[in-house]
């Protein structure tokens, strides 16, 4: 019996929610958060978990509000920031497109790391290989299909593989918890670069321009899509904590992780020491997926700012932009001489100085032009959250200028 048109719609727009939740989850958890968190861990200990804690906090206020403003208004970010101060939209348009080209450059040398792990393939070809595979996915007719599945497999087999090796390692986790919220000590340097590389740049967007893509904009979708960032982030959340514990009990069982050298590779060190070769291959599996998908994630959604240049532009025509996004991507990897791991931490804590930019834009949207947000009655705690949040990136991005631009020349 052929499904009726509430039906086709009802499914249509589950799995158009489920593929944002999961672009924005995977993106939030990529190479580049896999290799900080196991840096941070080896260095830290049981007190990392607490910046862990933080950067879901954060990362619960960021993403509920943009959005929330992104859907209500109907708007892609830069529009909303053209048309709550014009000019606006495209500085941010711009930001967020050299902070996705950066990221992009991180998260290309971040898949050649987990092909080198996964079947000892030079870490060069490794990125090139996976720039050709984004690349067809986007080249393809049934692009925006073929994104929303992959995202899903993909993101399901990061899960599965992390609380395989989590459970290996056998990680203190009583002391973990504690130190979740009992901290013998705080970094905010750390936090800071973790909130960068889990919500700043174009992860902030990626979820959200999706379903505008999906037809999902709108007052009257913006309880589904609030529920559908919430599920998100407690993906993304869950996610982070597993992987944390997991490198948590390799470092707590006396193995001493290299962080800082030009060959290090500090998560595939830990997971080889957790279940050997099998840890090992599982660690390469794990971070190509999390390289491919944030590529994936990381081109589409720099170039959905494209409309901040170009209103009314095309998928086909963005699809195409992104081709030559990702080459540019790939030959700036080939090109860059610092190490993929250093290079990895500092995409991240770059693209939180650009964090705080839009969320600025957005919160003032928030409180101050209701002429935009269509008469939609704002819930005032989330006001209240997201400009303290606001003022917080403002403040943690001021104080990690320095030792962010550090991990571009990292010991020898």
């Amino acid at each position: 019996m052929a499904a009726t048109p509430e039906v086709g719609f009802a499914r249509s727009r589950r799995a158009s929610l489920i593929g944002a939740v999961f672009l924005m989850a995977t993106s939030a958890v990529g190479p580049g958060f896999i290799t900080q968190t196991a840096t941070f861990t080896a260095t830290m200990g049981a007190a990392f978990a607490f910046g862990i804690l933080a950067s879901i906090l954060i990362d619960l206020v960021v993403q509920l509000n943009i959005w929330r403003v992104v859907t209500v208004t109907g708007m892609r970010a830069p529009e909303v920031a053209n048309a709550a101060l014009p000019g606006s939209g495209y500085l941010l348009a711009i930001l967020i497109i050299v902070g996705g080209l950066t990221f992009n450059v991180g998260n290309i040398a971040g898949a050649g790391l987990g092909l080198n792990a996964l079947m000892g393939l030079d870490t060069t070809w490794g990125g090139l290989i996976s720039a050709v595979i984004a690349a067809g996915i986007f080249s393809s007719k049934r692009a925006g299909i073929a994104i929303d599945r992959i995202i899903i497999v993909l993101g399901v087999l990061m899960m599965a593989m992390t609380v395989f090796v989590a459970i290996a390692s056998n990680p203190p986790v009583g002391e973990a918890l504690r130190q979740t919220v009992m901290p013998d000590t705080i970094n905010f340097a750390t936090i800071t670069t973790i909130v960068g590389g889990t919500v700043g740049g174009y992860i902030t967007y990626a979820g959200a321009h999706r379903l505008l893509d999906r037809g999902l904009g709108g007052v009257e979708n913006v309880e589904t899509v609030s529920s559908a960032a919430l599920r998100g982030i407690l993906v993304t959340g869950l996610m982070r904590y597993i992987l944390f514990l997991a490198i948590l009990g390799v470092v707590a069982s006396g193995v001493v992780i290299d962080v800082s050298s030009q060959s290090a590779n500090p998560a595939a060190q830990a997971f080889q020491a957790a279940a050997g070769e099998l840890g090992l291959r599982a660690f390469g599996l794990i971070l190509w997926a999390a390289g491919i998908t944030s590529i994936i994630g990381a081109a589409y959604t720099s170039m959905s700012f494209l409309s901040a240049f170009r209103p009314g532009i095309s998928e086909g025509v963005r699809n195409r932009a992104t081709l030559v996004f990702i080459a540019i991507s790939l030959i700036a990897f080939v090109s860059i001489g610092t190490p993929p791991a250093a290079l990895l931490v500092f995409v991240g804590g770059f693209n939180g100085l650009i964090l705080p930019v839009g969320l600025t834009l957005f919160i003032y949207v928030a409180w101050r032009r209701s002429d935009l947000m269509h008469g939609h009655r704002y819930p005032r705690w989330l006001l209240i959250a997201g400009a303290v949040v606001c003022a917080l990136t403002w403040y943690m991005g001021f104080n990690a200028i320095g030792p962010i631009f550090a991990f571009l020349t990292p010991s020898a």
